[in-house]
């Protein structure tokens, strides 16, 4: 276990609430919480057995005053979330009282905990490791049950485990080359390199598997980003009312009532969605809906998915056939909207839109909504969310399983072309390496870093 100083912070959100938790991490922890606690019972909390608590009041180091009355709980390390000694000072929630026993706290000895710090040392510590790290901040941030699930999962070490063991089986592969090379015999190397050919198409096939849940993943962890795409009037406010099941947008007969993009998260059966509102594209003299059309047209670039909304009481004109160009090579789903009113469009002229992707709905009236739910899942989940035991969630972790298939096969060319097994080890250890970033095992400090400071301050 690593040495470090004593570190504290809020551990729960500011603001008024019931309770509030300090947490104090580090060798120091109960002596300098034992600085400014007085016990109601006159026990030393120094004397405090691991895993129990204690009930007294927190002083002002200064002059001895009753800032609040708290409990005391502690955890020994390293059977603590950090591995080391941990205090949690349990007091009433709100902000100014919770701020003053931080200071207390950090007066008597302690540091300020960088974001992501406590969580950073139980990595740093080796209990565990950064895709488990990574995790715990996945559960904190889920906006679905299903996307929690998919976080408990990777925090449980699935992803971890399932890592370790390709990079053991690459270990052995490399073991075996070098053991083939350092004592060389007649016809061995051929056999060793059928052999490695064989090892290194199964894990290649593995890794393989593992990129392609990350699609998926990278929505449940992230959200599917919508963006409701039309020209002004079409209705795309009153879908997102609707999707949200409250008036979140305003909604009138005036054109470009909307001048910004309005996001909301919604669930639709465990997958979240990022639904964006834009502005109705058109060309405009007012200053403010021009800037709110550009925002729409960066949305439709940055969305996963395009919910292009037509008119059907109105027949289609140069702006839609404009804005069906524009979206053509993303996905998307065409509504046809207001199918309540006399229908004015001509499906003719939508010929080029492929009729699967076309819903008729009625936005005012919640109709044909459930089909519009439907056809996401089937477009992305193929109809349902189905966890398996892992499931790639993190871009950074596709992103080195990437790296470490075009190893395996860089490395299976040279054994096809040259049966050159010294050759082919090299990438085989670059594999190995790559997969030793999803776990940290491999990463450089300075990324540790980065990834930690991206959570927030208590964790």
């Amino acid at each position: 276990m690593k040495e470090f100083d004593t570190i504290a912070a809020i551990a729960t959100a500011i603001g008024e609430s019931g309770v509030s938790i300090i947490r104090v991490s580090g060798s120091n922890s109960l002596e300098i919480v034992n600085k400014i606690f007085r016990a109601k019972n006159g026990e030393n909390i120094l004397d405090i057995k691991p895993y129990s608590m204690r009930y007294g009041n927190l002083i002002d180091s200064n002059n001895g005053s009753i800032i609040d009355e708290v409990i005391i709980s502690f955890m020994k390390g390293p059977k603590s979330f950090t591995a080391e000694d941990t205090v949690e000072v349990n007091c009433h929630g709100g902000i100014f009282v919770t701020s003053r026993i931080l200071e207390e706290i950090l007066k008597c000895g302690a540091r300020i905990a960088e974001a992501g710090e406590f969580t950073k040392r139980a990595f740093l510590n080796g209990r565990i490791d950064l895709s488990e790290a990574e995790a715990v901040m996945d559960i904190i941030t889920a906006k679905t049950e299903a996307s929690m699930k998919a976080a408990v999962m990777q925090a449980e070490g699935r992803v971890s485990k399932e890592i370790n063991i390709l990079r053991d089986e690459l270990l052995e592969i490399i073991a075996h080359i070098e053991a083939t090379v350092d004592y060389p015999e007649d016809d061995l190397e051929e056999m060793t390199s059928e052999k490695t050919t064989a090892v290194l198409e199964v894990v290649l096939d593995k890794i393989t598997k593992l990129i392609l849940t990350a699609d998926e993943g990278k929505i449940l962890r992230e959200g599917l980003k919508t963006a409701i795409v039309g020209k002004p009037n079409v209705g795309k406010s009153s879908l997102l009312n609707v999707l949200l099941e409250e008036n979140r947008a305003i909604v009138t007969d005036v054109a470009g009532t909307t001048r910004d993009v309005i996001e909301e998260y919604i669930n639709i059966d465990g997958i979240p969605i990022n639904i964006m509102d834009t502005a109705g594209i058109r060309e405009t003299e007012d200053i403010i809906e021009k800037i709110g059309v550009e925002k729409s047209k960066q949305k439709i670039e940055e969305a996963d998915l395009i919910v292009f909304m037509l008119d059907s009481s109105s027949a289609l004109d140069e702006k839609d056939l404009e804005i069906i160009e524009y979206i053509k090579n993303k996905k998307y789903i065409v509504l046809l909207n207001k199918i309540d009113l006399p229908r004015k469009i001509d499906e003719k002229s939508i010929k080029d839109i492929n009729p699967e992707f076309i819903i008729e709905i009625s936005a005012k009236n919640a109709l044909g909504i459930v089909e519009l739910k439907n056809k996401i899942k089937n477009l992305f989940f193929k109809g349902d969310i189905k966890l398996n035991d892992y499931i790639i969630t993190n871009t950074r972790h596709k992103a080195a399983l990437i790296k470490a298939k075009n190893s395996l096969i860089d490395s299976l060319t040279a054994l096809k072309n040259t049966q050159a097994i010294d050759l082919a080890s090299i990438d085989v250890r670059n594999a190995w390496y790559a997969l030793g970033e999803v776990t940290g095992d491999t990463l450089e400090e300075d990324l540790i870093d980065k990834i930690f400071k991206n959570f927030c301050l208590g964790k």
